[in-house]
């Protein structure tokens, strides 16, 4: 059955649909980056809300600026807007249609159809999901790059910005000037501090064109922090197989664990959707709860994800399923990640281990190995580095994130341990590809990159162990390495 509004009744009685009428929901959330995460996670918590008869006029309104946006709004908009969820958890599968998205928007050059549906006054929040390495963050410093050539191009020419961040400039400009009044600017990437983050983007590119502007936008619009969190694969045949198998034809389904999170700070200038009636977490303590997720389940991502590639193991919950990489992830994430992290309210930071390892070792989440360590570039420094730098400073160990980095080093190489090649799998591929041959006769040019660890290359402790380790990978193999490591 074509996914679409007017197949909604004879879908199989199984599958979840919308029991409200989609065609009286009006428009209250831009969303910019419509990937599967946004839709499994806060498209789905607003789907809930509408459910129960509520935030009927918060419908999101779709957007983006890349070519992938302008193929994913093809799709969409040929079934509606509407998305089928597969839920897998280890022992079961069900399935939900959700219906909270009600339009996307064009991409064109100028971003202008972006830029006027931000500036109409029925929009309060303007969300987005962009990847971590996608606000403009000077790698050194963690400020803002005002060098980068799209953002030097918004700095002068703010009418036609390139993008997402000089839109939302343009369109705050517009409300501004035409007494609209602000939006609320609400990240949902996977970044320390994330409204901190977005706050920093949008205002200090509104300086470059507009002084008054930016002062106006960091005064009144409001940029809270959140943490997300739920296990999302990409979409491919076997999940285009899998929503088939349900009886739905649709071209853009989701899959995702059946695991959900949301904790944000309840400060909307514009308001809200009442999420926490769903489940999601209004607190101040955002950052408790973020640094735990993103120390221990992010950068435990990249503790299992790098060795696997390099040893050819194709999904994380095989990862997990190893003898070694597995166990590598206990012992780094027990000894040298939690130690470092307060626990929370609800949770300790064991338990919190506990629950990273169940939902790692999830079999139905075919969550590959190369997804997970995509754009290492971005995802060390905000994920392992941290640990590390604080680690030094409290002098826990950090022989095993040393371990996972002289890893990352070897998978730059391009190559598998089997000899299978790597294809390129970060935005900056070819110099880490250059940087890790240099390094396998010299491991400290991969630590010269001070972009990315500073002054990590300068301390001994955590150089001395890269090296080790990096020449013990290509000397004997990072299954050694690792035993190695592992050996009480």
């Amino acid at each position: 059955m074509k996914l679409r509004n007017a197949t909604l009744n004879e879908l199989p009685k199984a599958v979840l649909r919308p029991n409200y009428d989609r065609a009286q929901l009006t428009a209250g959330i831009v969303h910019i980056g419509l990937g599967n995460f946004h839709r499994a996670h806060q498209a789905w918590y607003l789907h809930r809300l509408m459910q129960q008869g509520d935030a009927q006029n918060w419908a999101i309104i779709g957007a983006g600026v890349r070519q992938y946006d302008a193929a994913m709004r093809e799709k969409l908009l040929t079934q509606d807007c509407l998305t089928t969820l597969i839920e897998l958890a280890p022992n079961s599968l069900s399935a939900e249609v959700i219906g909270s998205m009600i339009d996307y928007l064009p991409i064109e050059e100028g971003n202008q159809p972006l830029i006027d549906r931000m500036a109409q006054p029925d929009i309060r929040i303007v969300a987005m999901t962009v990847t971590e390495g996608g606000y403009f963050i000077d790698p050194a410093t963690k400020g803002f790059d005002k060098t980068h050539p799209d953002i030097v191009h918004d700095g002068h020419n703010p009418n036609t910005p390139r993008t997402a961040f000089g839109a939302i400039v343009a369109a705050l400009r517009s409300r501004r000037e035409n007494g609209i009044g602000p939006f609320t600017c609400l990240c949902c990437d996977n970044l320390l501090g994330n409204g901190d983050v977005m706050r920093q983007t949008v205002v200090s590119l509104a300086r470059l064109s507009d002084p008054e502007l930016a002062d106006w936008i960091n005064t009144s619009c409001s940029f809270p922090n959140s943490m997300v969190d739920s296990i999302v694969p990409a979409t491919g045949p076997s999940e285009l197989a899998l929503a088939h198998q349900l009886g739905i034809d649709d071209l853009v389904p989701v899959t995702h664990e059946n695991f959900r999170q949301w904790v944000i700070e309840d400060t909307f200038c514009a308001g809200r959707p009442d999420w926490d009636k769903v489940g999601a977490t209004f607190t101040d303590n955002v950052h408790g709860y973020e640094a735990m997720k993103i120390r221990i389940l992010n950068g435990g991502h990249q503790v299992i994800s790098v060795p696997g590639e390099v040893l050819s193991v194709k999904t994380i919950a095989d990862c997990m399923g190893h003898n070694l990489i597995g166990r590598l992830f206990t012992k780094v994430a027990e000894t040298e990640i939690a130690p470092l992290v307060k626990p929370v309210r609800d949770m300790t930071t064991q338990d919190y281990i506990a629950r990273i390892h169940s939902r790692f070792s999830n079999p139905k989440i075919i969550d590959t190995t190369r997804r997970v360590a995509f754009d290492g570039s971005s995802r060390h420094p905000g994920f392992i580095i941290p640990s590390i730098r604080d680690g030094l400073a409290q002098g826990t160990p950090v022989e095993g994130l040393a371990l996972v980095e002289a890893a990352w080093a070897r998978m730059c190489e391009g190559t598998r341990e089997d000899g299978s090649k790597i294809d390129p799998n970060d935005p900056y591929w070819d110099d880490l590809n250059a940087r890790a041959q240099q390094a396998r006769e010299n491991p400290k040019m991969w630590l010269e990159m001070r972009q990315i660890y500073g002054d990590l290359a300068d301390e001994p402790r955590f150089a001395g162990s890269f090296t080790r380790w990096l020449n013990m990978i290509w000397t004997d193999g990072l299954d050694t390495a690792i035993a190695s490591y592992l050996e009480p």
